[in-house]
């Protein structure tokens, strides 16, 4: 027999197999998701959540799809985070301090709390990220953000109304198209997959079950 856990989704009590996610766990309870997720199996960004274990305080933030459950647990899925997003022309644009000051000005007025970096559901520290994109060292800020699922949790705990997710990608974008040396190998399999080399083998892995997927992933050459 599988073991079971008490949790409280929206304040009413369910028994769900302890091995769930929580996301599992509101479906199994019956909960129809076609809003605030995009996968099963986690980093989309889009299924915020927070939970507290009954009898304690402290509030988490976390990604229903990766969170095992707990017994006691107390859940309540957040909706979308409205970031604010500017809109911009990467290619008439140079990678200079005055860009976030013309785009995020909001990034100078961090008061420093933390609360961003405490909320991340990726474990990230938020608020040393913004602080390389008020220096405009747009290189260190794509480096430390690059895990960012935008998920805006980080926002939502903001006082200064800081858009963190959208400021760290610009900063990855500016750092790629401006900073970040070309990577040679990249630019020959995008030419070889627009002359039409890699049609059988994108065929090939398209066709592949769900877990060889998974096992070609977890085993690839990744270049250092």
């Amino acid at each position: 027999m599988e073991n079971f856990v008490d949790v409280y989704i929206f304040g009413k009590k369910y028994a769900v197999p302890s091995s769930l996610t929580i996301m599992g766990a509101m479906e199994y309870a019956g909960y129809q998701l076609v809003r605030g997720c995009g996968c099963r199996n986690g980093f989309c960004g889009a299924c915020a959540t927070i939970y507290r274990i009954k009898g304690k305080q402290e509030l988490h933030a976390c990604l229903a799809c990766q969170t095992q459950v707990e017994d006691g647990m107390y859940i309540a899925t957040l909706p979308f985070f409205p970031l604010v997003k500017k809109n911009y022309e990467l290619q008439n644009m140079k990678p200079e301090d005055s860009v976030m000051l013309q785009l995020y000005p909001e990034i100078y007025a961090c008061v420093g709390c933390n609360a961003c970096t405490k909320a991340c559901t990726q474990g990230l520290n938020v608020m040393q990220y913004i602080a390389y994109a008020q220096r405009g060292d747009f290189a260190k800020c794509a480096e430390e953000s690059f895990d960012c699922v935008m998920c805006g949790v980080c926002s939502a705990r903001c006082p200064a109304g800081i858009s963190h997710p959208q400021v760290a990608m610009l900063a990855r974008r500016l750092n790629g198209k401006y900073i970040a040396p070309e990577s040679g190998h990249l630019l020959d399999r995008v030419k070889e997959i627009a002359e039409g080399k890699a049609d059988g083998l994108i065929e090939d892995i398209m066709n592949k079950p769900l877990s060889e997927l998974k096992e070609l992933y977890n085993k690839r050459d990744i270049e250092k």
